[in-house]
C-alpha cells in the first residue's frame, strides 16, 4: 500500500520482521538511494536532502521509532540491516547506495561490512567512525553526554504540537535552521494525546542501538572492514553536536582512528564539510550538495 506525504513523499510499507517497515519515499529518476537517519530521529528527517537529488530516496523509519515504532525487538543495528536488505528486497534492488547520517552511518558501515554483494556504496555523514566507550560505562549516562536533548526528550511530555515543535526551535544546532523538512520530522515523531504528547522513540531501541554504536566490536570495526569491498564517503561536520566549535571529528580523531591522508584505510575518501554541525550536515543547501557530490563521484 502507498499513501501520500507531504512535499512529495510517499510513504511506503515494508514486510519485516514482526510487522511492517514505514518508509518514507520521494521519487526521482535514476538508481534509489537509501537513507538511514540518526538514533532519535525519523526518515522524515531526509526531506532537504530528497529536494537536492534527483533520484529516488528510500529513507525508512528504523526499528523503534515513528511509523515503525511499534515492530518489536530485539533492537540493535543488526536488525536495522536485517530491515534494509528486507527493504532491497521489496525494492527489487540487487544492490545500492546508502547515506546514513549519526547513527545511520554506523549501520551502513555495518551493512557494507556484512552484505557487500548488496551495498553499492555508502556516503557516511558525521558517523560511522566510533571511539570506544571505557568498559564498565552506563549507557544511557553516556548517551546523555552525546546526544543531550535528543536523550531528555524521551521521558519528556508535551501539552500541544507548538510545543514539541518550541522545544526543537530551541536547539543550539538545530533551531537556527529550522525549516518545512526539520517540522515534518518533528510532527512525525509525535505521538499520544494532549495534553501527554511525548516521542514516538521506543528508549530500548535507542539503548540497544546507543550500546552498539559505543561498544560492539563488529560495529566498531565495519568502516574498516567495510572499506575493503565497497567505496565510501565519509562527510564530516565541522561543528558538533551543539554547534560548538570541536565537532565529533577532526583531522587528528579521525587518523588516529586510522583515516585520513596519513591513514591505512584506503577504500575511505573522507571529506570536511565546512561550516556544518552535526544536524545541519543534511539540511542546508552547501551540506546537502557535499552529500549529492559524495552520490555522484560513487556513481563514477
Amino acid at each position: 500500500m502507498t499513501v501520500r506525504g507531504g512535499r512529495g513523499a510517499r510513504e511506503l510499507r515494508v514486510p519485516v520482521r514482526g510487522g511492517e517497515l514505514a518508509v518514507s519515499h520521494w521519487p526521482g529518476a535514476g538508481e534509489p538511494v537509501v537513507a538511514l537517519h540518526g538514533i532519535t530521529a525519523n526518515g522524515r528527517a531526509f526531506g532537504a536532502l530528497a529536494e537536492a537529488l534527483d533520484v529516488p530516496l528510500h529513507a525508512p523509519d528504523l526499528r523503534g521509532r515513528a511509523g515503525s515504532a511499534g515492530l518489536p525487538g530485539p533492537y540493535g543495528l543488526g536488525t536495522h540491516v536485517e530491515d534494509v536488505l528486507a527493504l532491497l528486497d521489496h525494492l527489487g534492488l540487487e544492490r545500492a547506495v546508502l547515506v546514513g547520517h549519526s547513527m545511520g552511518a554506523f549501520t551502513a558501515a555495518l551493512a557494507a561490512a556484512r552484505h557487500p554483494d548488496r551495498i553499492a556504496g555508502a556516503v557516511l555523514v558525521d558517523g560511522g567512525v566510533g571511539f570506544p566507550a571505557p568498559e564498565g560505562t552506563d549507557i544511557d549516562g553516556l548517551l546523555e553526554a552525546v546526544i543531550g536533548p535528543a536523550m531528555r526528550r524521551l521521558s519528556m511530555t508535551f501539552p500541544d504540537r507548538e510545543a514539541y515543535r518550541a522545544f526543537f526551535r530551541e536547539h543550539p544546532a538545530l533551531g537556527p535552521h529550522w525549516c518545512d523538512a526539520v517540522r515534518e520530522q518533528v510532527d512525525r515523531d509525535l505521538v499520544g494525546r494532549e495534553p501527554a504528547l511525548r516521542s514516538s522513540c521506543v528508549l530500548d531501541a535507542v539503548r540497544a542501538d546507543g550500546a552498539d554504536v559505543l561498544a560492539d566490536p563488529e560495529v566498531l570495526g565495519a568502516v574498516r572492514a567495510a572499506s575493503a569491498a565497497v567505496p565510501l564517503v565519509l562527510l564530516w561536520a565541522e561543528r558538533g553536536m551543539l554547534d560548538e566549535p570541536q565537532g565529533l571529528y577532526d583531522e587528528q580523531r579521525l587518523a588516529a582512528a586510522g583515516l585520513g591522508p596519513r591513514g591505512d584505510v584506503g577504500g575511505v575518501d573522507v571529506r570536511c564539510v565546512p561550516g556544518a554541525n552535526h544536524y545541519s550536515v543534511i539540511l542546508t543547501p552547501g551540506a546537502t550538495g557535499a552529500i549529492r557530490a559524495a552520490l555522484r563521484d560513487l556513481a563514477s
